[in-house]
């Protein structure tokens, strides 16, 4: 088994140095990419009073800004990740695109897999962790890795980004 202590402490010290709200972001985007790899990584945070959703992080701001918000669509993706809190995996660009209405975009950026992974605080949903690669990329064992070594990482980095804002 990989030890990922290397990168975790990386983690560590980079969100104890962060001075600006996407500094937590970029060091979950490195230990993300060091776990379970990511060509394409963003960050949407949930607001179930509004039923809406924010980009709030994106490793490709020119195809993915952070900017706006999008209606929440209660679908299969909503009852994985928001009712059972569970993540969402597709490993087909096919199957991404049963879900996804920007499937052309993720393809055309050589993805055609992707985790969301549930970040909690609270009883609460208060986002995603969204990491996308190559079809076939997230495997049971990438899932794993991601549940065990990006959750509370990624809550951190949620804290400290909106600490930082």
């Amino acid at each position: 088994m990989t030890d990922y202590t290397g990168p975790l402490a990386e983690f560590d010290r980079a969100l104890s140095r962060a001075t600006t709200p996407d500094a937590p972001f970029d060091a979950l985007l490195e230990l993300t990419r060091a776990v379970v790899g990511t060509k394409l990584f963003t960050f949407m945070t949930a607001d179930m009073k509004t039923e809406t959703a924010s980009r709030s992080y994106t490793s490709h701001p020119e195809e993915y800004p952070v900017s706006g918000t999008k209606p929440i669509h209660y679908d299969r993706w909503f009852e994985t990740v928001h009712k059972k809190r569970e993540c969402f995996v597709a490993n087909t660009l096919a199957d991404i695109d049963t879900v996804f209405p920007d499937a052309t975009l993720i393809g055309k950026l050589g993805c055609g897999s992707v985790i969301n992974l549930p970040v909690v605080l609270g009883d609460t949903l208060v986002g995603t962790v969204n990491m996308l690669d190559v079809e076939h990329h997230y495997t049971p064992e990438r899932v794993a890795l991601a549940k065990a070594w990006l959750s509370v990482p990624a809550k951190a980095a949620y804290l400290a980004s909106r600490a930082l804002g």
